[in-house]
């Protein structure tokens, strides 16, 4: 076995283990999340009377919708097995769910403000939020024009892959800092009743987390293989 050969065979089974466990911890949150915004929170509907179901689309479609599927989008252009067009053409379409998805979510805190008489964007949480969404939009179309669609050089590939690649885990992170700010700003300001619900929604932050964490390192190490 030749050096480079062996030195992705040491990486392989610790990469397969990152993206189980991140897989792992997504479905974990997701059901946290629902569990919290069904039984707790009156329940998700974008086209409610009432204004709290109508900004409980927001959580459900900013995590399981945007950094669910980002995370998702990430892991599959290394853990997929396919031609690098189809490993593309997946990274990209995933990413693409993920910020219509998002958009969706967006217009649901907008909406539910509305509704409440409320000011846009005064919080940290909405800072963090939406300068995230918009960059993420804006690396999405840097990668969609220099690595997907025709023209680019392959030099010009290769300077930008080193930033593409680093500027997506930044964006996670940044991400998962505006949910967990969010979570935080939610559970200050609509006073919880209940220590079960508290519990929920400091181990749906945690399983927020573990799954950019993992995902991160699956990243990572993928890059050996």
């Amino acid at each position: 076995m030749d050096p480079i050969e062996a030195h992705r065979v040491r990486y392989r089974k610790p990469a397969s283990r990152m993206t189980l466990l991140a897989h792992l911890f997504g479905i974990i949150a997701t059901v946290l999340l629902i569990v919290w915004l069904l039984h707790y929170r009156e329940g998700i509907d974008l086209d409610s009377d009432s204004s709290s179901r109508v900004f409980n689309v927001h959580p459900f479609l900013m995590f399981f919708g945007f950094i669910f599927m980002a995370g998702e989008a990430m892991m599959a252009y290394k853990t997929v097995v396919a031609e690098r067009e189809v490993q593309k053409f997946v990274h990209m379409f995933v990413h693409l769910v993920a910020i219509v998805l998002g958009i969706v979510g967006l217009h649901a805190a907008f909406k539910f403000h509305e509704r409440r008489g409320l000011t846009n964007l005064y919080s940290l949480h909405s800072w963090i939020g939406i300068g995230t969404f918009s960059l993420y939009c804006l690396q999405w179309l840097i990668g969609l024009s220099v690595f997907l669609l025709p023209g680019a050089s392959h030099d010009s590939r290769a300077r930008v892959a080193s930033w593409h690649v680093s500027g997506g885990r930044i964006l996670l992170f940044m991400a998962i800092c505006a949910a967990l700010t969010g979570l935080t700003e939610k559970a200050t300001v609509m006073g919880l009743q209940h220590q079960s619900e508290a519990r929920t929604i400091n181990f749906l932050g945690l399983s927020v987390l573990l799954f950019g964490i993992f995902v991160d390192l699956s990243v990572s190490l993928g890059r050996y293989l």
